[in-house]
C-alpha cells in the first residue's frame, strides 16, 4: 500500500482532521502533542501566518523524535511555490482551501495525498480530474450538509470532508456523516482561540477525545 493510501485510510478510520495556525512555536509544540496525547494520529497544520514553514520544521522534528506513528500534513497550500517549499520541510500530505491544478501535478508527481477545497460541482470536477482521492467541502459552514447530500450522487464513490461549521456534539456529527461525508475537518471549534492564547491544554485533551469518541459513534 502506498503512502497516499495509508495516509488516507488514517484520516478516515479517525473520522478528524484536526488543524490550526498559531505564531508561537512553543504553543504550536504542545498542541500537537496533546492532540497525540488524546489519540490523534493524522494532523494538519495551517499555512497561514509568518512562522508556519519554521515552526512545521520543528514540528516535523518533535514528531519524528516523539510521535513516530503520526501523520504530518500542511495546509492552506496555494501554490506550487508554497507545496515545494513544505515538501521539501518533509510533509506527509497536502490540504488546499482551493483546487490549483499546478499544486495537483507537484502532488500527483511524487504520489503525494492532495487535498483540495471545493465550493461547487464544477470545483469538485476539476479536483477528480486532477486525481483528488479526497475532497474537502469548503466553506462548510457555508454550504451545509444539505449541500453535500444534494449533490453526492453526482459524484458516486468520491470522498467528501466539510471543514468549518463542525461542532463537538453528537447531533452536528450525526447531521454531516449522514449526509455522505467520511470524516470532518475540526479547526476553531476544537482549536479554539482560548486555547491557544490561554495555554488551555487539559481543556483541549478533553475536547479531543471527546470528539474522536463522538465521531466514532456517529460516522
Amino acid at each position: 500500500m502506498s503512502n497516499k493510501h495509508k495516509i488516507l485510510d488514517a484520516i478516515l478510520e479517525q473520522g478528524m482532521l484536526p488543524l490550526f495556525y498559531q505564531d508561537s512555536e512553543e504553543g504550536s509544540i504542545e498542541i500537537l502533542r496533546t492532540l497525540y496525547k488524546a489519540g490523534v494520529r493524522v494532523f494538519e497544520y495551517t499555512n497561514r501566518g509568518k512562522s508556519a514553514l519554521p515552526n512545521f520544521k520543528k514540528l516535523k522534528e518533535i514528531r519524528d523524535a516523539e510521535m513516530p506513528d503520526l501523520y504530518l500534513g500542511i495546509g492552506t497550500i496555494k501554490t506550487p511555490a508554497d507545496a515545494n517549499a513544505f515538501i521539501e520541510a518533509g510533509t506527509d500530505f497536502i490540504v488546499a482551501p482551493i483546487v490549483n491544478p499546478a499544486v495537483a501535478e507537484i502532488a500527483n508527481k511524487i504520489g503525494m495525498l492532495w487535498i483540495p477545497g471545493c465550493m461547487t460541482p464544477t470545483e469538485i470536477s476539476i479536483a477528480q480530474e486532477h486525481k483528488a482521492m479526497l475532497i474537502k467541502i469548503f466553506p462548510a459552514n457555508i454550504l451545509g450538509p444539505e449541500f453535500i447530500s444534494s449533490i453526492k450522487d453526482l459524484f458516486a464513490g468520491q470522498l467528501f470532508m466539510p471543514t468549518g461549521g463542525v461542532e463537538i456534539n453528537a447531533e452536528n456529527l450525526k447531521t454531516w456523516f449522514k449526509s455522505g461525508v467520511c470524516a470532518v475537518g475540526m479547526g476553531s471549534k476544537l482549536i479554539s482561540k482560548d486555547v491557544m492564547s490561554k495555554g488551555l491544554y487539559d481543556e483541549l485533551f478533553d475536547n479531543t477525545k471527546l470528539a474522536l469518541e463522538l465521531i466514532q459513534q456517529n460516522k
